[in-house]
């Protein structure tokens, strides 16, 4: 069948004015090429790692800001698109934040984690993310910034999570720092 890619960045968040990150894309298939696309043109070519290719951001501006994509190409034909990435390059004027885990970073599959982003400064929400995942999960203060969820096998990896408020636009926090969970 035809192949998939995902696209994340790695790490995730937010990223402030100066800071870095990278894009990631990765395909099941290895010996293609990739572009990556922003606001819908052609932008790069990406330099290709068996089946991911990545590109860093290092130092970055507000003209890194911008929804990304990366096509997957076999003999110049496009085989597979992903999912749009939003890159978002914003002053981090919140202090950072602690994510915590509850019972502990090793759980059984069906286990019930409670996730907790705790911050000193009174916040609109926080999102937890997962690395390798481009959809970050909303923990809303009426739980006080806490999320239940049932583990599976495939949600082990490293966590983290960024608070945000909403003044006159969107403040958003440092990230915190990061957690790896282990699902047995």
């Amino acid at each position: 069948g035809a192949p998939t890619i995902s696209i994340f960045l790695k790490p995730p968040g937010v990223i402030p004015p100066g800071g870095s990150t990278t894009i990631c894309c990765i395909c099941q298939r290895s010996y293609g090429s990739f572009v990556l696309f922003k606001g819908g043109r052609r932008f790069h070519t990406l330099e290709q790692r068996g089946s991911r290719a990545e590109f860093s951001i290092s130092n970055a501006t507000y003209e890194d800001r911008g929804s990304y994509n990366c096509h997957y190409l076999e003999g110049g034909t496009v085989l597979a698109r992903s999912t749009e990435l939003e890159v978002l390059v914003e002053e981090l004027h919140l202090p950072r934040p602690n994510l915590s885990v509850l019972p502990g970073h090793e759980v059984t599959a069906g286990a019930d984690v409670m996730f907790r982003c705790t911050t000193t400064h009174p916040s609109t929400g926080c999102y937890l993310y997962l690395e390798g995942q481009i959809r970050a999960q909303l923990l809303s203060r009426e739980q006080g910034d806490s999320n239940h969820s049932l583990v599976q096998k495939g949600d082990s990896g490293r966590y983290s999570c960024q608070c945000y408020n909403f003044s006159a636009s969107r403040e958003w926090s440092a990230v915190s720092n990061t957690l790896d969970l282990v699902v047995r």
